[in-house]
């Protein structure tokens, strides 16, 4: 296995060379994300803190990789080495995102991620006008997370005037792995619960109540299952690709009964102490969870979209094992950037390649 924080590979006289970086490619995306870009042929270099943990997790004694313990000295290594698009799987996305992909426009690639939380969504997206004139692609969600929901809006929105009113509602399937639950995934709850909840009323991001009206689905193959209200990337995401004033989201991973609803934000206000957030995502990450096959065949991501006119529309995304699907997601996104698809600018995943990029990754339209 060959360590590098050199420049070699870079081709001259190209702004960027051919490869594409996986940061984390250790965990659970990260290897499905590797796997899947090298099976399709693109020259893959996977990103870790540890070359050791990196070799463990079963890559080819040759490959090269890139060792790197924080994403400022990742920043740095893109700046030296010039990869063409890199896949963020690292997580705390609203402070890893915003410097890694910076780096990625300072030599013209392209960036992608995971995220799904307000400020790490907009964070990104803040930096539009930035990728725009730097010529690079940088992608926001690119998961189930995010794109489930936000490819069926834009697909009951097409050839459409805005909408009046949104509600997007996210249901993922996961099969849980044994192991300890992470830094990523402990700081993602964390966050989750420190936030609250979102809405927009008036075209305005407002504060709601996390967990704010509960309801139970019912899927189109007869299962069902409960969500109720947060705060989430995908509700930035909905917004953007509706334009609707009113737009709500919910997820199946929000507290939706009576006595979590009533204990979660007082936890939500003791987390916001910063030693108190530290303390929790450092004893989250470290507690060990058993093997857990998914709840459902599917995952599914659900919008109702209504009209000034009385005019309403329903769709759903019928995608697989949750983490599966946005590791194809990831996957599909990178690839079609790093072979020349997509425009200039900051997006989530519909915005920069079109609604149909779910398909492409596997999903299927279940549209009225």
């Amino acid at each position: 296995m060959t360590e590098t924080s050199g420049t070699s590979g870079t081709t001259s006289g190209n702004r960027t060379n051919d490869e594409v970086w996986i940061v984390g490619a250790t965990g659970r995306v990260g290897r499905g994300v590797t796997g899947r870009l090298a099976a399709r042929g693109l020259t893959v270099v996977p990103v870790g803190r540890s070359r050791e943990r990196m070799a463990a997790a079963g890559l080819p004694a040759d490959a090269k990789t890139v060792v790197a313990d924080s994403a400022e000295r990742i920043a740095e290594e893109v700046l030296r080495q010039r990869p063409r698009a890199v896949v963020n799987t690292m997580g705390a996305y609203a402070t890893t995102a915003p410097v890694i992909a910076r780096a990625c426009m300072s030599v013209g690639g392209h960036y992608v991620d995971q995220a799904n939380d307000v400020v790490a969504v907009e964070g990104l997206l803040a930096l539009h006008e930035d990728a725009t004139r730097a010529g690079s692609t940088l992608v926001t969600g690119a998961g189930f997370g995010v794109l489930a929901t936000e490819a069926v809006v834009a697909k009951l929105c097409e050839e459409r005037p805005a909408p009046h009113r949104v509600r997007i509602d996210s249901v993922a399937s996961v099969a849980v792995e044994a192991g300890a639950v992470g830094a990523a995934l402990a700081t993602s709850i964390v966050d989750t619960l420190t936030a609250g909840g979102r809405r927009y009323a008036d075209g305005r991001l407002v504060a709601s109540r996390l967990g704010a009206d509960p309801q139970r689905l019912t899927f189109p193959d007869g299962t069902s299952a409960r969500s109720a209200g947060v705060a989430s990337g995908e509700l930035v995401a909905a917004r953007a690709a509706s334009g609707a004033p009113f737009v709500t989201a919910t997820s199946s991973l929000a507290p939706s009964t009576p006595l979590l609803r009533a204990v979660v934000p007082a936890l939500g206000r003791l987390l916001s102490v910063p030693a108190l957030r530290r303390l929790a995502v450092a004893r989250l990450g470290r507690v060990t969870v058993k093997a857990a096959p998914r709840p459902r065949e599917h995952s599914w991501g659900h919008a109702v979209v209504e009209w000034a006119d009385g005019t309403r529309r329903e769709g759903w995304l019928r995608a697989d094992e949750g983490m599966d699907f946005t590791a194809d997601v990831t996957a599909t996104v990178t690839e079609l950037l790093a072979r020349g698809a997509g425009r200039p600018g900051a997006w989530t995943p519909a915005g920069a390649l079109g609604p149909d990029v779910a398909t492409s990754a596997g999903g299927t339209f279940v549209l009225d």
